[in-house]
């Protein structure tokens, strides 16, 4: 069977077998075959360690729209879906190069983009500030939706992913949901007062039949509301309240992670609302929550020097 039988079998395997989103399919596909294309082999036992390194100095190379080149971490996504293959062959029993000969490429540290204490607040207020003058029923309705999705990331850590994919069968009697994220797996998220409130205000202002719990679009024309749709919402209203740095949902996820942080919450506690698979995924977050250090620091440092 040559590679790219070899490929569809494979996403195939994927799809089936473990779950993954047809998102992950587009991109492996695109990955593989961007390595067979780079390659020209006709089958996996074709593959050598020489052939990797070219392609990974290929990708290293490559240059970008934007002018750069290859990110190291999309440079990693290539390499990942590659190791998966090769995973897949050998459980296949389909003689090619092992799967641990192909290493990832060191990437810098992870930054955080975070907004303050204050900046959160005004960024909460803006849609509320808006609704106070604004007549129009509709526009009403936009703004209370735009609350609640403000509150209900705020209050949960949920992905947009996720926030996005959410129904109106929401149980707002509980102070908890359960969500189901990457992997398809399920975990359970908590509601808090305020978000609770601004879903309720929301969903009676809707008028349509529709299914998703938050649409986007014209009166006569709802559909679910996209993470896109999102993002670009909260750009606007961040723009608004005076907010000069970067603003996404993810933002908002960072800033639920670091309050849980900063307030005695345990990192393993925070991977579990979070629904991060590896410790090390969360750990991002302990490099900005350690302000006791500072303290520690002040109290016990060079005390001894005159």
């Amino acid at each position: 069977m040559n590679a790219y039988d070899l490929k569809r079998k494979f996403l195939e395997y994927l799809e089936i077998s473990k779950g993954r989103s047809l998102k992950t399919l587009e991109n492996y596909d695109r990955y593989l075959t961007r390595f067979i294309i780079f390659t020209k082999i006709s089958e996996p036992k074709e593959i050598t360690d020489t052939m990797v390194q070219e392609f990974r100095l290929y990708l290293n190379r490559l240059p970008t729209h934007g002018g750069g080149t290859m990110k190291r971490k999309t440079q990693n996504y290539h390499l990942i879906a590659l190791r998966a293959f090769l995973k897949y062959l050998q459980r296949e029993n389909v003689e090619t190069l092992t799967p641990e000969r192909i290493e990832l490429a060191k990437v810098p540290e992870r930054s955080l983009e975070l907004i303050t204490t204050a900046e959160l607040e005004r960024l909460m207020k803006a849609p509320a500030d808006a609704l106070k003058k604004e007549s129009d029923s509709f526009k009403q309705q936009i703004l209370l939706r735009d609350q609640a999705i403000m509150e209900l990331l705020f209050s949960t850590g949920l992905r947009v992913s996720e926030l996005a994919a959410l129904n109106t069968d929401i149980d707002l009697s509980r102070d908890e949901m359960s969500v189901r994220g990457k992997g398809d797996k399920v975990r359970v998220v908590f509601l808090s007062g305020r978000a609770k409130t601004a879903v309720r205000a929301y969903q009676k202002a809707r008028t349509d039949m529709e299914e998703a719990l938050f649409v986007d679009g014209r009166p006569k024309a709802l559909h679910r509301i996209t993470p896109r749709d999102i993002q670009r919402h909260i750009k606007k209203y961040a723009i608004q309240a005076g907010i000069t740095s970067k603003v996404t949902p993810h933002v908002l996820r960072h800033v639920f992670a670091t309050d849980l942080l900063e307030n005695g919450a345990d990192i393993r506690s925070v991977q579990a609302l979070l629904g991060h698979a590896n410790i090390a995924t969360t750990q991002v977050y302990t490099h900005v929550t350690d302000k006791h250090l500072r303290d520690i620091h002040k109290a016990f440092h060079g005390k001894k020097r005159t």
